[in-house]
């Protein structure tokens, strides 16, 4: 069993002992810390609270939600339940209905069992480090208050898709009309989450009529592990291949990541969403772009060739998004198939990233293997290394650092090594008790070696702790 409380939010485990992995006292105690938060944060007047929430479809969900909800409310908030919906649709409906926060209940590519708690601030975007810090500090000390029972909040129920939706058509970068007629055939892989919804309904607003769906029932019944990744999605591959569509579509349980596959069944890459999408919109409106320092360096070729300036941020994507403010970015994003678009709004989101790609692909007049072909020819590997209770990661990351001190290293975060040819990223996960291990390299047995070479490190320096 396992709970991890970080600034990056609230995730765990579901079944077990209090705080040994998520139950409803854990629900509680940081639920009422974060609405507590808000109050000392803001300042609320007692007529300006408010607070979305939404979840995916996990099993564990609709009680979590209910627990929440109820917690909220005798915090004195009133709730607006979003219900099944998206992490980027909770986002948007933080600023569209002037609430003053917003919590979305989902572990986004974690499991079945782990659920998670993800806070938003009133800008629907997620808490920086320090403020994340002080609810952790808040729960810890145990100095939340509840409302008087005069003072108990209210509940209501909003479907904010369709707002969603309406405003990613009315971004003047997606053409509807060019989808539209190219009469595309899609299938899609939704994960039983709620991309089962919200996927099926943007494509039809953006005329495409014939979809596949697979793993498409929204009950949090995983049919393979959530993460888009290549070996979770054969099945989305082949299927492509057999009903001869265009494009497969993939994304993660709350809809922040879109991987893609090629009309042959081959992988377009997750990191080369965002190049993707990021060429489309440069080619619009040049300017700067960021992702993190685990993503592709192709992103930089990209950006250059229009002449703008590439900015590596920490991994996370509060990181990305407060670098992409700093430098003014077009756009921006993680290299796990997260696009972030700020005429948007400052949050990974899938279906903005599914628009865009497939307006920059119709009007390409390319098949998707012929627009891969477009990009840098780079390869990321990415591992991780459990780590055992009483090990401290950031020892190992010191250690790790010290060993390749002559090369060229970047210490934001963990610890990037730049080889002339390939680089590799080593940091902490924030959301599991794992150290990761990222390459990139021109072809994918440099990449596996290099990130197998630090992966025997690591293990090594385990050993000897």
């Amino acid at each position: 069993m396992t709970l991890i409380a970080s600034i990056s939010g609230i995730r765990g485990t579901i079944g077990g002992g209090q705080g040994e992995s998520l139950t409803p006292p854990d629900l509680v105690k940081y639920t009422a810390a974060f609405a507590f938060w808000l109050v000392k944060k803001y300042g609320f007047s007692d007529t300006a609270k408010s607070i979305v929430v939404g979840r995916d479809a996990r099993l564990s969900g609709r009680m979590a939600e209910q627990i929440v909800c109820g917690t909220l409310r005798m915090a004195g908030f009133d709730v607006i339940r979003a219900g099944l919906a998206t992490t980027p649709t909770v986002e948007m409906a933080v600023t569209y209905s002037g609430a003053s926060g917003g919590i979305i209940i989902t572990a986004s590519h974690n499991p079945r069992e782990w659920n998670a708690l993800k806070l938003l601030d009133r800008d629907g975007e997620f808490l920086t480090a320090a403020d994340g810090q002080s609810v952790l500090e808040i729960a810890d000390r145990n100095q939340i208050q509840f409302a008087s029972v005069d003072e108990l909040g209210d509940q209501h129920d909003t479907d904010f898709l369709p707002y969603h939706i309406k405003e990613i058509l009315n971004m003047k970068a997606v053409d509807a009309a060019a989808i539209r007629a190219a009469k595309l055939k899609v299938v899609l892989d939704p994960v039983h989450s709620v991309g089962a919804v919200a996927i099926p309904e943007l494509l039809k607003a953006l005329g495409v009529q014939d979809i596949i769906m697979i793993n498409g029932t929204a009950d949090g019944r995983f049919s393979h592990l959530p993460e888009p990744l290549p070996e979770n999605l054969k099945d989305l591959s082949e299927m492509v291949v057999d009903h001869g569509a265009d494009l497969g579509i993939a994304v993660d349980p709350d809809v922040d990541r879109l991987a893609l596959v090629n009309e042959d069944g081959s992988f377009f890459g997750e990191e080369f969403t965002l190049v993707a999408v990021a060429d489309y919109m440069l080619s619009l409106h040049a300017g700067n772009t960021v992702s993190n320092l685990s993503s592709s360096r192709a992103l930089k070729e990209i950006t250059e060739k229009y002449g703008g300036t590439y900015f590596a941020s920490a991994v996370g994507e509060v990181n990305v998004v407060d670098m992409m403010k700093k430098v003014d970015a077009v756009i921006g994003g993680e290299g796990n198939g997260g696009v972030i678009v700020p005429e948007l709004h400052y949050g990974r989101d899938a279906l903005a990233g599914v628009a865009l790609f497939l307006t920059h692909l119709v009007r390409s007049g390319q098949t998707m293997s012929e627009l891969r072909q477009r990009y840098p020819d780079l390869v990321i590997t990415k591992k991780k290394v459990s780590l055992p209770a009483e090990v401290n990661p950031d020892e190992i990351l010191k250690q790790v650092a010290k060993k390749y001190q002559e090369f060229p290293l970047t210490l934001i975060d963990g610890v990037k090594v730049d080889f002339k040819q390939y680089w590799v990223h080593v940091r902490r996960s924030n959301t599991e008790p794992v150290i990761r291990v990222y390459a990139e390299a021109r072809d994918i047995r440099q990449a596996n070696a290099a990130a197998g070479e630090f992966v025997n490190e690591i293990l090594d320096i385990v050993k000897n702790c």
